[in-house]
């Protein structure tokens, strides 16, 4: 009983903490969302080389879409002229971080890494779209593919199905018949696009990340009731940790905000921030579903350069985080308990009895 106490006790500390930097995240993401709708993305990313990757890294890394959203939106980029350099870009960058997990990287991790992780999501998305972007020159000889602006029937559509609830987008680029942008159809009202925004927000991210995120905060409960806090210290450090935790990453699938409390959960129980940001990285970007629909629309040596590029610069981001928090003498678990005590109870509570009431998409359509 004692055990379950404080397993409950823990969770719900989680929770409590993370709910009002959610709402705060999911409401950014909405502004986000009305601000840079998916038909811009198109004109932004043309181009190739580093200019492309890097504003396909730029842009990717705030929107609210998780991998399985951001696979087949990445790969109408693509088929409608994107390069592969910047589509993967823009495939790394999205999933590996948002403003919503920035958020509950501030409350949950800190303000040291809830600054080095965004830089590092970006890093990673450049380091592999360059990566990607050298097998351009041998796919020019290719037959060009269809121009699909439907992805429901696409493989990243089947993807989605096993990986979680995200709707896809709609495709972002149309093509004239001179091989050119076509016009876009009238930009809505600012106030209208503001409230699709929100919509899209608070119920399609909500929806997608809720189940997620409640089994990151599970097992983000039992990790602290398992295991003391500092125990793992002499053991998650250094190289090897961090090749372990990229191997364990990159297959399996955890959105950004479910890996957040996974994570801190990690560095409470001793292992080190850097250890636990490859697990932020490679956790979020990949998974075994990305990997097969990425072979399936670049090819096996693309797909080796893509995890490659993933795993390399994670675990590069990760001793250099190390490094620079040892050089700094930055003591984060003392920062992570100065973020969790920022908010009163009183703000706390109706903020977790707001986001369950969202969450239940049967309860939301009676009040919302």
């Amino acid at each position: 009983m004692d055990w379950l106490q404080l397993f409950f006790s823990n969770t719900l500390g989680l929770a409590l903490d993370a709910a009002p930097w959610l709402l705060l995240g999911l409401a950014l993401a909405g502004l986000i969302k009305a601000w840079i709708p998916e038909q811009l993305l198109g004109r932004w990313l043309g181009g190739k080389g580093l200019p492309a990757v890097m504003r396909a890294s730029l842009v990717g890394a705030p929107l609210p879409l998780c991998s399985c959203g951001a696979i087949p939106l990445a790969l109408a980029l693509h088929r409608g002229g994107a390069s592969r350099g910047a589509s993967t870009a823009f495939m790394v960058g999205t999933p590996g971080v948002g403003v919503d997990s920035v958020a509950l990287t501030y409350v949950l991790l800190g303000p040291v890494l809830a600054v080095i992780r965004p830089l590092a999501a970006i890093f990673s998305a450049v380091v592999t779209g360059m990566l990607v972007g050298q097998t351009d020159k041998a796919s020019a000889a290719e037959p060009p593919q269809e121009n699909k602006l439907t992805t429901a029937a696409s493989p990243a559509a089947n993807s989605c199905s096993g990986s979680c609830s995200c709707r896809l987008p709609d495709a972002p680029a149309v093509h004239s018949a001179e091989g050119g942008l076509a016009a876009f159809p009238a930009a809505p009202s600012r106030r209208a696009a503001l409230a699709a925004g929100l919509r899209y927000s608070f119920t399609e991210v909500l929806d997608d990340i809720s189940w997620w995120l409640l089994l990151g905060l599970l097992l983000a409960g039992l990790l602290l009731t398992m295991i003391p806090p500092g125990v793992l210290a002499q053991y998650a450090t250094g190289l090897p940790a961090m090749l372990l935790m990229a191997v364990i990453g990159i297959p399996m699938y955890l959105c950004a905000q479910a890996a957040t409390p996974v994570a801190a959960a990690l560095v409470i129980s001793g292992v080190s921030p850097g250890t636990a940001l490859v697990f932020l990285l490679a956790g979020p970007i990949t998974s075994i579903a990305t990997l097969t629909v990425f072979r399936n629309e670049f090819g096996t040596g693309a797909m080796a350069l893509y995890v490659m590029g993933v795993a390399g610069s994670a675990v590069l981001c990760g001793l250099l985080t190390d490094t620079l928090i040892a050089f700094l003498v930055w003591d984060l678990p003392t920062q992570i308990d100065t973020s969790r005590e920022l908010l009163p109870a009183g703000v706390k509570y109706p903020a977790l009895l707001l986001l369950l009431v969202m969450a239940v998409r049967p309860v939301r359509r009676r009040f919302f």
